[in-house]
């Protein structure tokens, strides 16, 4: 008897042990994402962030070099503009010299005044001949400091812009280790998202410190640079039915930004859509977020225009990196309408 007793409460102690294990919250309702998880999609958004700074150095130091190359040319165009000066100023001296000797014959002064029938006349000519002489002795002289000094700035000037110049090739090193590094981490991003749609749960939030979004409208773009690929109502063999959303082309591990205000009312992994995320915003409209890499909040939590709320990927039925987007009229599917002139609507051009 007592043996059975102690069978019973040995029952009941591994129901309720299953209970509890069955009530368990899965990663798919909100469980945050474990540390590789995040610290992967962190390294992400801090290469992303690294990245940006990278290419604007190397935008700076390719500007710069521009600039003191243009100015190389024009010391060059000057120097060359002097050269061409000097050149006609001794021209012009040799001719005079050349008509002198003509003139005189090659006697001395003296015996060209005893020998000329006007020799007043003469010695205008010889004065007018001296004040030439000088005149362009000073011009050749001033030319050739000119020269000196324009061949001076010119060899600065072309050491500056080597110097430029092997500052922006060395930034454009860094910008492509960091981008390579970058399209690596993406891809390890998107392997951890692909395990996340087969297993169908997705592994949490994973919270990630971001910059200031600045001063926003009540409404923003799902991601801040993109190109548009397919639009609503497009067709094709990718979709039973029509397109029902926008897709922004973008890489993956992009942060993806809330369009507005409102509630997260779904995360969820697995089918055609892979991550996604459902937003309800307060005029009743719902906005969804597909085809993720990583999502950075939980069902039911509040968020702003412009928080971040995942990073794109290419999980579910997808061709290739891109954000799929849609506006519902409610948050399940099929309720979907043309989001660019919704976005429109609200002061958001979409191009």
């Amino acid at each position: 008897m007592r043996s059975l007793r102690r069978r019973s409460r040995l029952v009941v102690v591994l129901l309720c042990g299953a209970a509890l294990l069955a009530a368990r919250p899965t990663a798919a309702d909100g469980e945050p994402g474990d540390g590789a998880d995040s610290g992967l999609s962190t390294r992400v958004a801090r290469l992303y962030e690294d990245a940006a700074v990278a290419a604007q150095r190397y935008e700076t130091g390719r500007r710069a070099a521009e600039a003191q190359q243009g100015e190389v040319r024009r010391l060059e165009e000057l120097l060359g503009r002097e050269r061409r000066e000097t050149a006609v100023l001794r021209e012009d001296l040799g001719r005079f010299a050349r008509a002198q000797y003509r003139t005189g014959g090659g006697l001395p002064v003296v015996a060209q005044m005893l020998l000329a029938a006007d020799p007043e006349r003469l010695m205008r000519g010889q004065h007018l001949f001296s004040q030439a002489s000088l005149a362009v002795d000073n011009a050749l002289e001033k030319s050739r400091r000119a020269e000196t000094r324009l061949a001076a700035d010119e060899g600065r000037a072309v050491a500056a812009w080597q110097e430029v110049e092997r500052r922006r090739v060395e930034l454009a090193e860094v910008k492509k280790g960091i981008e390579d590094t970058l399209e690596q981490a993406r891809w390890e991003l998107q392997g951890q998202a692909d395990a996340s749609v087969a297993a169908g749960a997705c592994r949490g939030a994973v919270r990630l410190d971001r910059p200031s979004p600045g001063v926003l409208g009540e409404w923003v773009t799902p991601v801040e640079t993109y190109t548009l690929s397919a639009g609503f109502g497009s067709g094709g063999d990718r979709w039973v039915n029509r397109h029902t959303g926008q897709d922004f082309a973008v890489p993956i591990g992009t942060p993806v930004r809330a369009v507005g205000a409102g509630r997260v009312v779904r995360v969820a992994c697995g089918g055609a859509f892979g991550i996604q995320v459902v937003i309800r915003h307060a005029d009743g409209y719902c906005t969804q977020y597909a085809h993720l890499a990583a999502v950075t909040v939980d069902q039911g939590d509040r968020v702003s225009a412009g928080q971040w709320i995942g990073q794109s990927g290419t999980s579910g039925n997808s061709t290739g990196p891109h954000l799929h987007f849609e506006v519902r009229v409610t948050p399940e599917l099929g309720s979907s309408i043309d989001p660019v002139p919704w976005l429109a609507d609200r002061g958001v051009p979409v191009a």
